[in-house]
């Protein structure tokens, strides 16, 4: 797959005093933000904290912004909805939108399904697939474009449990293996501290908390590096931790 990554050493991103507003209504404020090729970074943030909003400015889907922003290479954008084509086989979804000959973009569609591990439902239909699958499908359309920076906005959540699981392995795998940046926006704090390098907690439309995940990959839950960077990320949310609630209420029992 072809390759259009920013220059060794310049950051994929640079964001400096960004502000969105809808009318009179401010939704990102003074956002300044650098992200460095290669580097997870997840952003936490409750309902309507301009979480979708900042993405889709760095996706180029919203221009209404003021301030400095500036992305360097090819993006790739996953949402949560697949939003696969039920009229076309996967494989043509996948390379929907580029161009060249039938053969070679096959040829690229299967090495992307591949990476995903879904190369034997190439000639099959949307329809037919699972959650996962269609989610899986959806990520190699982003990895066919050989992306920079990748996107993702709430992609397991519609999934259950056992799937997001394996579809966390899965992005991680694949952000090791081809080099790409990440911005992940999610409601799962524990799904941030798995996956991020960084977690920036979004409050109100400004950056509450930007911080180091401290630990090796893969990360385990009962890592107490997993645990510091869990409740400072519920901190930033202003989430009280029932753990702790919990543990001071039996402490204080006689």
């Amino acid at each position: 797959m072809r390759s259009h990554h920013p220059p060794v050493g310049m950051p994929v991103v640079q964001i400096r005093g960004l502000r969105r507003a809808f009318g009179v209504r401010a939704v990102l404020h003074d956002i300044s933000l650098e992200i460095a090729p290669g580097e997870f970074l997840v952003i936490v943030g409750k309902s309507g904290c301009g979480k979708s909003t900042l993405l889709r400015a760095l996706g180029g889907l919203d221009n209404g912004w003021q301030g400095h922003l500036e992305v360097r290479g090819q993006v790739a954008f996953g949402f949560q909805d697949a939003r696969l084509l039920p009229w076309v086989t996967v494989w043509e979804n996948v390379v929907f939108g580029i161009n060249g000959a039938r053969a070679e973009r096959q040829s690229r569609a299967m090495q992307a399904l591949a990476a995903v591990g879904l190369a034997d439902h190439a000639e099959a239909w949307p329809r037919t697939l699972s959650g996962g699958e269609a989610q899986r499908v959806a990520l190699a359309r982003s990895l066919v474009r050989s992306p920079a920076l990748l996107l993702l906005d709430e992609p397991f959540g519609a999934l259950d449990a056992l799937t997001r699981l394996h579809m966390h392995a899965l992005v991680h795998g694949l952000w090791r293996d081809q080099g790409f940046a990440v911005v992940l926006v999610t409601h799962d704090v524990e799904e941030a501290v798995l996956l991020a390098d960084r977690i920036a907690v979004l409050d109100r439309g400004r950056i509450a908390d930007i911080y180091a995940v401290e630990g090796d990959r893969p990360r385990v839950r009962t890592d107490v590096t997993f645990e510091a960077a869990r409740r400072r990320a519920l901190q930033g949310l202003g989430v009280q931790d029932l753990d702790s609630t919990l543990a001071v209420r039996e402490a204080a029992l006689p």
